[in-house]
């Protein structure tokens, strides 16, 4: 059966659950935030959830508060039966929970108690967790404290932050579909979150991501997966300053008998290594600043001397 829904989200994360839902269901309405500078554009953009309300022929508010009468008095005439939001950006005043008949769902990019807040997948990067995933909470004033009726996991691997979104919104699309028909019919069983092992995801923040010679190359490898291009793993590597777009530990093979010390840079079989305080991080391809995206070989072709072992890297 299908449902009114208003939908609220922002990212591309939320804009393929809207793709999904919108076949299966009646979306009234979609509640994104405004237009704003995204990626490396100067010019105002609009949020990958409005594009897709756009094609489908899909009202689209943005309000810059829910907490407005004329914007709850808008809600309530849309008269849904459930508010379906993920990674909107906005917390949900209490007048807008009470709204929805079946109450508002969240589709949240974790494995619930863990990883509350605004940086779930990244901090599962970071953590070097074996796996992420989402649930189906059900909203209420706590901070994603809410009940949740379904979780689906996934690997993390090896993949990066863009790779993992991907796979956590096709999992929470499904999932948000399942929950729905389970609310509707009656059949769904919600499960209370053990509060003694919640975390907390933090917002990342500007450079956090950056390289550092301190760490280990295993931690510098995950601030590279982690990254994006809001927050991206920044270095000065031989005197230049780069944005790193892909990079692994290296292995101890890899590097043969050669020493490679902390916060040095070493280029070898046309293979670029960055001394670490534990091990190598061997670099794969970054973006200079001013430049395009380059491999490695690329970018050690114009650094002068690189192969005598004396450049060096840092953090910015």
């Amino acid at each position: 059966m299908r449902m009114r829904v208003v939908f609220m989200g922002t990212p591309d994360f939320a804009a393929n659950i809207l793709y999904e839902l919108k076949e299966h269901h009646d979306i009234v309405a979609v509640y994104t935030r405004p237009d704003a500078v995204r990626g490396r554009g100067k010019s105002l953009e609009p949020s990958p959830v409005k594009k897709v309300a756009l094609e489908a022929g899909i009202p689209v508010f943005e309000p810059r508060t829910l907490r407005d009468e004329d914007e709850l008095a808008r809600l309530r005439e849309l008269a849904p039966d459930a508010i379906c939001v993920a990674a909107y950006g906005k917390i949900l005043p209490q007048e807008v929970l009470d709204i929805p008949r079946h109450g508002c769902l969240n589709v949240h990019a974790s494995l619930l108690p863990k990883y509350r807040g605004a940086a779930p997948i990244e901090r599962a990067i970071l953590a070097g967790d074996r796996e992420a995933g989402v649930c189906i909470m059900r909203m209420e004033a706590g901070l994603d404290t809410g009940d949740y009726c379904i979780s689906r996991a996934c690997e993390i691997a090896d993949m990066n932050c863009a790779r993992l979104t991907d796979e956590l919104s096709d999992l929470g699309a499904c999932a948000l579909l399942s929950a729905l028909y389970a609310i509707e019919d009656g059949s769904v069983f919600w499960t209370e979150q053990d509060e003694s092992q919640a975390t907390y995801a933090a917002k990342i923040e500007k450079g956090e991501l950056n390289l550092d010679p301190c760490v280990s190359a295993e931690v510098n490898a995950r601030r590279v997966r982690a990254s994006s291009a809001a927050h991206p793993s920044r270095c000065s590597l031989a005197g230049k300053n780069v944005t790193v777009l892909s990079a692994s530990p290296a292995q101890e093979e890899c590097c043969g008998e050669m020493s490679i010390a902390p916060g040095t840079v070493v280029f070898r079989g046309k293979r670029l290594f960055l001394g670490c305080s534990q091990g190598a991080l061997e670099i794969v391809s970054v973006k200079p600043d001013g430049k395009k995206e380059m491999n490695a070989v690329a970018f050690a072709s114009g650094v002068q001397n690189i192969k005598s072992g004396t450049m060096v890297w840092e953090r910015i």
